[in-house]
């Protein structure tokens, strides 16, 4: 019914080629900075100190979730998935803290963020260039491919984004996921989207009819479908846009100015990542080696897309 997942193929010198693009933007960067009313990279006002230091003193942060499996999700209601996981347990090590659960619909997480809601996103959210225009990633926490969930049977012969569009097939794509623009960048016209709020929603309107396929991450329909015989998923696939392979990592999620948070947090992931506990965090949520990123992988570098 599932496929074993690969690891997408990292084109590293083609990244790191775009990445350098970008160095002509320090100087402005150091001169805005210069202005502002903040402490530099803390994301408090001037004179209050930085998030890193109020959440090493209270033991405890608050992360924004969106309730999909097998990211972050509610369960006996406690907070569980990959990134609470690899979350909890780099808070821990950075200074005994606690992760504080506050839920919100996946298209609202970064401004729950940026509104000071929450102080990072627990969510699995993937970097791409778009987001990263309006908040700062740490390096992934995790690679993922993409799946479509069909009926069981998959009565139109779905695999990927392409033969969606070419035919006359009905997609659902979860509200503010990349799968909206990876469908719509694969020629899928916005009549036959179908935007739904999370993973159930998505599920449902597959169940029903009112879509023939949803795409999501493969370890999330993997997940989602374990359960259920009436549909099943298809074999995993990179998308490619334009040309261009579209990584899939995933990522805790800051606000632009807390650089020394999420610092910390990176000191700690580059140290996890090439260590078996790793593994141990996220294979109860079905992650497997597949999923573990290269650690020469950088959030700068998929930021330039």
């Amino acid at each position: 019914m599932t496929a074993e997942m690969t690891k997408p193929t990292v084109r590293l010198a083609a990244v790191l080629r775009r990445a350098a693009i970008a160095g002509g933007l320090t100087a402005v960067l150091v001169a805005a900075a210069a202005c502002s009313t903040t402490e530099p990279g803390t994301g408090n006002p001037a004179g209050e100190g930085s998030t890193l230091e109020r959440i090493k003193a209270d033991k405890k942060i608050n992360v924004g979730f969106a309730n999909e499996r097998p990211y972050a999700y509610r369960e006996n209601g406690q907070l569980v998935g990959e990134d609470p996981a690899i979350h909890g347990y780099i808070f821990d090590q950075i200074g005994g803290i606690t992760l504080e659960p506050h839920l919100f619909e996946f298209g609202s997480l970064i401004q729950a963020l940026n509104s000071e809601r929450v102080d990072v996103v627990t969510a699995g959210m993937f970097i791409t260039p778009q987001r990263c225009e309006q908040a700062a990633f740490s390096n992934p926490v995790y690679v993922a491919t993409t799946s479509l969930l069909v009926p069981t049977g998959n009565p139109k012969g779905l695999s990927d984004y392409s033969s969606v569009a070419d035919g006359d097939a009905r997609l659902a794509v979860m509200n503010g996921a990349v799968e909206v623009d990876q469908a719509k960048g694969s020629g899928i016209p916005d009549d036959r989207l179908q935007i739904v709020a999370d993973q159930q929603a998505g599920l449902d309107a597959v169940k029903s009819g009112r879509a023939d396929a949803f795409a999501l991450t493969s370890i999330s329909l993997r997940a989602l479908a374990a359960d259920d015989n009436t549909v099943e998923v298809s074999e995993a696939f990179v998308p490619v846009i334009d040309g261009e392979e579209q990584i899939g990592a995933g990522a805790a999620v800051f606000r632009q100015n807390d650089t020394a948070l999420r610092e910390a947090f990176n000191e700690q992931l580059a140290e996890l990542i090439q260590s078996p506990k790793w593994l141990e965090l996220v294979e109860p949520y079905g992650f497997t080696e597949a999923e573990r990123p290269d650690p020469e992988l950088t959030a700068e570098q998929l930021c330039q897309g």
